[in-house]
Parts: structure tokens; sequence; C-alpha cells
């Protein structure tokens, strides 16, 4: 992908790499928005996470679910106001009123140390599942930001599929939000946020069904695009005489019914394959069956991206099995002159931690799912196609009933050669949302300037100068040592508690007074409007600063705490000041 040449792109790289702003990545289907986050976290030196709404989203994007990273319970949400949040409280009455578990210490690092939030399909996140999020991150780091102060990276298309609400829940969510969309989240409406529209489509070449797709994505279309729509409806369609064909449906039992009937007409033998489940993987991020039944002269789908140097299947390419062996399954798709021979494939399930050595965030794997990367494919459900790309499909959407749901179906086409409708499409079938459609044309309309990138990069350099001279989270944690010690001045001897203080003494006085006075010189400066990357004499005086502080923290800290002996008969006193002062280094 040519990010050069690609203006949106460029420019959402740009955001991302050299600023804090959040940013909504939007774009019609086959923009690019899936291999624009790949690229991002392959090249980004910020410390990232990625979450998704659903399992296989997760499993997909390299990340893992939002509830299962924020610890979130399943159902509505209440919103939190903020004189709500206690600075001092990591579990606030907020937390347990909304169902929210005690974090583990190293997920608290995590979060602690998160430059890049990355939101992957959030057309999909409800807004108070978004407002979860961001209280979760105020607990943890600032409670005064919006969530946290952490830089958000939301990546969807509006238009495609929403978010799911019950009527029940929604009789609960009505009373704080407007709409269950993200953009209703109070936390996000809190944030000068941009949005970037890609506008380059990758999947489909012909620009009058490019035309076509938009209308009915923008909720434009008028008799004329329709007629031509239905030009491919073909009536009492004989769906066993479309080999190559995969239906798409509105619902999951009509998917289902399809492909067991299907399997069932074969002749040929069944042949079951279990998948071999390692460590942690929850059975709702699997990407295909447990137990995945197949014939000989079965239509199946490939799930996954073939890793190797060949690439010869994509996540989405159909073909039929002509062979099964005891290992081997081969498969023949339309346009290839070999068959492919199919083997056992691994899916891993990620947890995030903290690199000791590089305080990185790291992806360490838990858990994994072995199995052949195919599932019946004469039909699958519209929601499930998300994502994918077709030659060929049929379309069901007579039944269409959510917002998108037609508009995915028929952007899954590479051509509109290559689609059949089981059925004319109305205009009462194809669903739209106002409220979306209006968010989508403010989204057009307000793209951001140049201006508006130069003035995020000098805050955000500003920013990040202001963090690495901010010596609070040090004063924190040595006065949480000596309150400690204070607690348990009864069962600890020796005079570590008289050290701690003097190493607070000389904390003041040779590094926060004399950082208190540089401050000052540095906001003068910087309130003149001097871009830092671009001044020298500023970027040494920076430089000078940070060796003097480094003297000064290696001399304060490193002399006393080689002093210090922990003497105490109680182990759980002494494992938490070991703990807590061993930070200090």
């Amino acid at each position: 992908m040519e990010y050069i040449e690609n203006l949106q792109l460029k420019q959402a790289f740009d955001f991302i790499q050299y600023t804090g702003k959040n940013i909504f990545l939007t774009g019609k289907a086959g923009t690019g928005k899936t291999t624009f986050l790949k690229h991002i976290k392959e090249v980004s030196p910020k410390r990232m996470i990625v979450v998704a709404p659903t399992g296989v989203a997760a499993i997909n994007a390299g990340g893992v679910t939002i509830h299962s990273f924020f610890q979130m319970p399943f159902g509505p949400h209440i919103p939190v106001t903020n004189s709500q949040f206690n600075p001092f409280d990591e579990e606030p009455q907020a937390a347990s009123r909304n169902g929210v578990q005690k974090f583990s210490r190293e997920k608290i690092n995590i979060i602690k140390s998160l430059d890049l939030l990355v939101i992957d399909e959030i057309s999909m996140v409800r807004a108070d599942l978004l407002d979860g999020i961001d209280e979760v991150l105020r607990r943890y780091r600032n409670h005064s930001k919006p969530f946290g102060g952490v830089q958000l990276l939301m990546i969807g298309d509006i238009q495609q599929l929403a978010p799911i609400a019950k009527d029940d829940e929604w009789e609960i969510l009505k009373r704080y939000y407007d709409t269950v969309y993200f953009f209703s989240s109070k936390a996000l409406r809190q944030t000068a946020y941009i949005s970037i529209e890609l506008k380059h489509i990758f999947r489909q070449s012909d620009r009058e069904f490019i035309d076509i797709l938009n209308k009915v994505r923008d909720n434009r279309i008028d008799p004329e695009t329709l007629n031509i729509l239905n030009k491919r409806y073909i009536p009492n369609i004989n769906k066993d005489d479309n080999d190559g064909y995969i239906t798409l449906t509105t619902h999951n039992h009509q998917s289902q019914r399809i492909n067991d009937s299907k399997l069932q007409k074969l002749k040929s033998s069944l042949h079951t394959f279990k998948a071999i489940v390692k460590g942690e993987f929850p059975e709702y991020s699997y990407p295909t069956d447990y137990e995945l039944q197949l014939k000989i002269g079965a239509q199946v789908m490939f799930v996954k991206n073939d890793s190797s140097f060949e690439k010869l299947y994509y996540n989405g390419k159909i073909g039929t099995i002509v062979d099964i062996d005891d290992d081997i399954i081969q498969v023949k798709c339309e346009g290839d002159s070999n068959d492919i021979a199919v083997t056992m494939v691994e899916w891993q399930n990620y947890k995030y931690s903290i690199d000791d050595e590089t305080s990185a965030i790291s992806e360490t794997i838990i858990g994994s799912f072995i199995q052949y990367p195919l599932k019946l494919a004469w039909a699958i459900t519209i929601h499930k196609s998300q994502g994918l790309t077709f030659e060929k499909a049929i379309i069901d959407a007579s039944s269409a009933f959510a917002h998108g749901q037609v508009y995915v179906a028929l952007s899954r086409c590479k051509t509109i050669e290559g689609m059949i409708l089981s059925s004319p499409l109305s205009t009462q079938c194809i669903k739209n949302d106002s409220t979306v459609l209006e968010f989508s044309r403010s989204v057009e309309q307000n793209p951001p300037t140049k201006e508006v990138l130069v003035a995020a990069k000098n805050e955000y350099q500003q920013q990040l100068v202001a963090e690495l001279f901010d010596f609070s989270p040090i004063q924190r944690r040595l006065n949480y040592c000596i309150k400690l010690l204070k607690e348990n001045y009864s069962v600890v001897f020796g005079d570590i508690h008289e050290q701690l203080e003097q190493m607070s003494l000389l904390l003041k006085s040779e590094i926060v007074e004399v950082n208190d006075r540089f401050s000052v010189q540095l906001n003068q400066l910087l309130r003149q409007g001097i871009v830092i990357e671009k001044n020298e004499a500023l970027q040494e005086r920076i430089g000078k600063a940070c060796t003097y502080y480094i003297d000064k923290i290696d001399t304060v800290f490193a002399y006393v705490l080689g002093k210090i002996s922990i003497e105490t008969d109680n182990k759980a006193v002494r494992k938490t000041i070991v703990t807590t002062t061993d930070k200090l280094h």
C-alpha cells in the first residue's frame, strides 16, 4: 500500500505517529482499513494494544476483545460523571456498580504505560461500552482526561454493521444516550477527535459498480440504480447449478440450513476433523468449527490468509474439496491451474504484558487453535462476511432487518457480474439510519486540515516534554513507601524510615524545586510558539536538563537505596515494602 500516493492514508499515519489526537479512521468497504492497521502495528514505536468487539474480529486484528481486556460485563453500562472519579481510589463505587472486576497489577501496569489504544470494527461498539473503556482508563491513569489521556485510533465504517441493543437494554440506555452508536459516547464528545475518510477503493475497480454501492451506502438509491441492481435478480434460481457461488443470508439459521442440506446431498464419505486447542482460546473466538465435518465435493471457504511464500489462498477464497487424505485436504479453486494442498494451521490468542527489560508492551501467546483453515461455504451470514471479498455471491437480503446489512452484502462482491440476487431488492429492505447518515456527512465535509496537523504536532511535542520533566509520579511512589512504613512502624526495624525521609528531602531540594523554576522558563518559551523540533538552542537546553536530572536521580536514589536494609519478622510486610521500594530504582 503506497502511503505517499494516498493522501488520506498518509494523513492518518502522520496523526497517529506524530500527534496525540484521537482519530476515527473510516472508509467504504475495501478501502484498506485492515491493511493500514497491520502497517501501524509493524512500524509505530508507540506502546499500543488492539481490541475489537467480537472474538473473531479480535483474532483477525491480532488483538483481544474489549470485554476481556477491560473486564467489562455484558449488558448496559451506566455512564459515570466526572464527580464520581476519585484520583486516589483505583476501585471506585462506579466500577462496582457496573460490575467491573478488580484488575491485576500486570494489567494496571499495561494500562499505565499505554500510548495508543486501537479499536477495530468501531461500528459495532456501543456508546456505553466506549464510556466503560473511558472509566477504566481514567481510573488507572489520569482521572481528569477523557480515556485517561490515551490516544484512540477507532477503525471502521459506520455505514456497515451496527451495534446491537435489545429493547430492554435500550430502555435503560436511552436515559443517557441519544443513539447506540460510538459517536454518542459522553467521553468521546469531550475530545476534539478528528475523522479521516479513506477514499480509494481497492476491492472493486468497476466505476459504475462503485457508484451503485455508494448510493446504497449513502441512502441515495434512485429508481435507475435499483433497476440496475435488480437486473441481477434471477427468478427460481437453482442454487445447485451455481458452483463457486456463496449465498449471503441475513440470519444464521438460514445459512446453517443451506450448508447442512448441501452436505447431506453429497454421496461421498463424511470426514470429521477435531481442532487442537492449547492453553486459553475461548470458544467464541474459534475461527472455524471445532469439529469440522467435510466431504469430497463440498464447497468451502478459506478462513485465513496463507502465510507461506506462495500465498495460495486468502480469507474468503472459495473452492471445492476434490480429495481428502489423512493429513491433507485438496481444494480446487476456480481459475487456479493447480489444486491447493491444505494442512492444519494455527491461530494464536494473545495476552498483553509488560517487558521487564524495556518496559514496552509485548504480546504473549496464551493459547492456540489448530484446525484446517476451512469452513462449509455454500452459505454464510452477512454479519460474518464483513471484511471478506467474494468473486461470486448469491445475495438473499429480502429479510434485512438492520442498518447497513444490504450494503455489507453487496459490497462483498468484486464485480456486479459476480453477484446474483435471489429476490428483488426494494427501497424498504435497504435499512439506513438517518443519524448515521448525518454523522457520515459531517465526517466527509470536515476533513482535518494541514494546519490542524501542524498544531497537533506542536501540542504533542510540548506534552511529551512536559511528561519528561514531570517528577510527580516519583514523588507519589516515594510518599507511598513512607506511608507504608508509618503504618507498619511497629514491625519494621532499623532506620529505613529516616533514610526514605532523607531521600524525600533530597528529591525536593535537588530535583523538584529546580525543575519548578526550569518548567516556568520552558513554558514561557513554548507559549511564544517555538517549535521544538526546529529550535536547536531549545533542544540543547532540554538535553542539558535531562543530563542534570539523570545525574541527580542516580545520586539521590542509588545512594540511599543502596544503603537500605529492611528488617522485619513479618513476611507479608517485608514483601510489600520490597516490592514498593524496588519500583524506585
